[in-house]
């Protein structure tokens, strides 16, 4: 009998290469830097690499455009049943193709995925208050091991379906922490328009998850930042120890070494 214990083992053992899942901010569709590419192949010499990426500031743009009001609560973009339409068609259509497009440009496989075409069974948060907002409950890991044993980087599009088969809009910080907890990886990275956390404007190169809370209830974490280092505490666990925030406007790597801000459990 294979026991659940021996079944984890077997998964990790599947994969030639440790797990690193890149977040891929909206705002660095067109921001993320030749010198950014060259480094994340340098990045898969060593990680088989997943990217799930964002695309707020395209749906806001477009919201705009329909003249349809922008409704945010704790980072999360209220999504009634016309938002969702929109996110949708940004998210799955237009941003994965970009990024996969971008990715292919600088000779890198890939493979563009909607999260609701089987790959994360989500629920929802509160109806009530964010509509059609979902958190991930389960990663359909088979998929993408089999990407990766391919040879192909997976572009996730942070879109997930319910049980009941409704199409849900899913924070992207959120996703990829969920995938990077479920495919065991070893780290997680944020890629934004920041170098990573600032204090006092400077750079904070290592910090812990104690820290950053206490950062978030002092106001010297805020916006957009919040969600995005709350995922990241969240996604820390015994196997994933640590979650770097790293700007796509330069290099991921410097002498080998991920520059940004790293935070640790303790």
């Amino acid at each position: 009998m294979i026991t659940s214990k021996s079944m984890q083992a077997t998964e990790r053992n599947v994969l030639s290469k440790p797990v690193v899942v890149v977040k891929l901010g909206g705002s660095m569709l067109h921001g993320a830097t030749g010198e950014f590419f060259h480094s994340f192949k340098q990045l898969q010499e060593h990680y088989h690499c997943i990217v799930v990426h964002g695309g707020g500031p395209k749906i806001s743009n477009l919201m705009e455009k329909l003249e349809i009001e922008s409704v945010f609560h704790n980072g999360h973009r209220k999504t009634t049943a016309e938002t969702l339409e929109i996110v949708e068609m940004v998210l799955g259509g237009h941003v994965n193709v970009q990024v996969t497009s971008n990715l292919m440009n600088h000779d890198i496989s890939c493979l563009g995925i909607k999260g609701c075409d089987g790959l994360l069974t989500a629920e929802l948060i509160d109806e009530a208050t964010l509509g059609f907002v979902g958190q991930v409950k389960q990663v359909e890991k088979e998929l993408l091991i089999h990407c990766l044993k391919g040879g192909y980087v997976p572009v996730v599009a942070p879109l997930g379906r319910t049980e009941t088969g409704m199409t849900v809009n899913i924070n992207a910080d959120l996703a990829a922490a969920a995938i990077a907890k479920d495919m065991q990886a070893e780290k997680l990275l944020y890629v934004t328009d920041v170098p990573g956390i600032l204090h006092e404007e400077q750079l904070v190169e290592t910090t812990t998850a104690e820290d950053v809370k206490a950062w978030i209830s002092q106001g010297v974490i805020h916006g957009g930042m919040v969600p995005k280092v709350e995922a990241a505490v969240s996604s820390l666990s015994d196997h994933l120890k640590e979650v770097v925030i790293v700007s796509g406007e330069q290099p991921l790597l410097h002498s080998n070494k991920i520059k940004g801000t790293s935070i640790y459990a303790k």
